[in-house]
């Protein structure tokens, strides 16, 4: 077991806006009171996103309830009672926290966007089979994001462009955490950085923390990096053709996680004309194979946590991972 403790001289100004009242309120996020102490607020580059705090929360069950209550930028909790169908996606305001009641709410043939707005958090939710061009959730052009507690799916009875992504992070995004969910029957699993031209909107931005997370059966993009900075530890990987994948000079630190039936564990040199790095430490690999062309410089996060060992991940994130864990 790794413990790191927080940083005092290289923590980035985002991490640490929040101030200590502020980390306080995100305890109103936990559903239900009995959740682990882990869970009342984001570990990683998302540190310090609050959602809606302490707002009073409202409970929708309609598509046009749910649209009316999550639009604008005011500080709010919705919580989302039943699994509602969409088309397309529905954009999500600033300041929000979007929570999902029980274990069976959430959306079904499209999904949510994050798009240009701050200090989001999305849980306990079912998202499954965002029909293409919507993925799951997008993420773009926004900052302080945690992504937690969810269940993606779709099923891999069409071809791979048949739905779109699960959660995709784009746009210079930055300061996000996905965190305790699982990933099923999918092709595209999860793509940060949409672009290879997209350097200059993307470089110095799309910091990203995976964790504890399940991909079951999905083929790759686990995630797929261009251009930042991701953590990707004690997350669980089952079936996958290429899972981690980093790419035009993104930076990759792989800790602590467990592979099986994979073919490609990690690979730096496909696809792009410019390669990534990685720097993998204490995974099981299960006889995954890895491609790294560059060893990567980024060794140390600038955030606390503590990365359980590999022998202990398959049993943490089976029984915590998805909707209706908390």
């Amino acid at each position: 077991m790794r413990t790191r403790p927080p940083p005092t001289r290289t923590r980035r100004p985002a991490l640490v806006a929040a101030s200590a009242a502020a980390l306080a309120v995100t305890a109103a996020l936990v559903l239900p009171s009995s959740a682990s102490a882990a869970d009342t607020s984001p570990v990683g580059f998302g540190a310090g996103t609050t959602g809606g705090g302490v707002a009073t929360a409202v409970t929708v069950s309609t598509l046009d309830a749910f649209k009316a209550a999550v639009t604008g930028d005011t500080a709010k909790v919705v919580r989302v009672n039943g699994l509602i169908t969409l088309s397309g996606q529905v954009d999500i305001g600033s300041n929000t926290a979007v929570l999902g009641v029980g274990s069976s709410s959430g959306f079904t043939g499209g999904g949510l966007r994050l798009k240009k707005v701050t200090n989001v958090v999305v849980r306990n939710l079912n998202i499954s089979k965002p029909l293409k061009p919507a993925d799951g959730i997008t993420v773009q052009a926004s900052t302080k994001v945690w992504i937690d507690h969810n269940s993606f799916s779709s099923d891999r009875d069409h071809g791979k462009d048949y739905y779109d992504g699960l959660l995709d992070i784009n746009h210079g995004s930055d300061y996000v955490t996905v965190s305790w969910n699982t990933f099923k029957d999918h092709y595209k699993g999860s793509l940060v950085g949409h672009s290879d031209n997209n350097a200059s909107e993307d470089t110095g931005h799309l910091r990203v923390t995976y964790h504890h997370n399940w991909f079951n059966d999905v083929n790759s993009r686990i995630p797929s990096l261009r251009f930042g900075t991701g953590h990707f530890y004690d997350n669980y990987v089952v079936g996958a053709d290429t899972a981690v994948h980093s790419r035009m000079g993104a930076q990759m630190l792989v800790e602590n996680n467990v592979f099986r039936t994979t073919t490609v564990a990690v690979t730096t040199n496909r696809d792009s004309d410019v390669d990534g790095y990685a720097n993998l430490s204490g995974n099981d690999l299960g006889g995954a194979a890895t491609e790294i062309s560059q060893v990567g410089t980024f060794t140390t996060p600038p955030y606390g946590y503590t990365a359980e060992p590999a022998s202990s991940v398959v049993a943490s994130v089976t029984s915590g991972a998805g909707a209706g864990k908390l």
